[in-house]
């Protein structure tokens, strides 16, 4: 993975390869100490074909997002099934009722561009 300043965004972006580098329905941990981020985050491929990224902890248990399952436009937790809204972060299946942070992901030249710490816009009213 290597950073590149991005001239939209204030933040640096973190390459995560090529587009194919994740699946349709796959989900990547991305480390906290290899975003700079203050948390782990959990990339997802979603079956709409775009890229959504959260944190990765769930906001009911602490439980890794990552390894849960991609239903839709949601990622379910793999402990109690809460699934979250990969746009927006909300929760829409109890027992999670703590939205999780998005952060905005592009797709450049091909490649999977993580912005952590941006939120998605569709987000950031939420």
């Amino acid at each position: 993975m290597t950073q590149s300043p991005d001239a939209d965004l204030t933040r640096t972006a973190l390459d995560l390869g090529p587009v194919d580098t994740l699946e349709e329905g796959e989900v990547m941990r991305v480390a906290a100490e290899d975003s700079g981020y203050e948390a782990d985050i959990a990339v997802v491929h979603a079956e709409d074909g775009g890229f959504y990224a959260l944190d990765d902890e769930c906001s009911h248990e602490s439980v890794s997002l990552a390894d849960g399952f991609v239903e839709e436009n949601t990622l379910e937790c793999p402990m109690h099934a809460s699934a979250f809204c990969l746009r927006t972060g909300v929760p829409e299946t109890p027992p999670a009722l703590t939205p999780v942070k998005t952060h905005l992901v592009t797709v450049e030249h091909d490649h999977i561009m993580l912005h952590p710490g941006t939120p998605r816009p569709e987000a950031q009213g939420s």
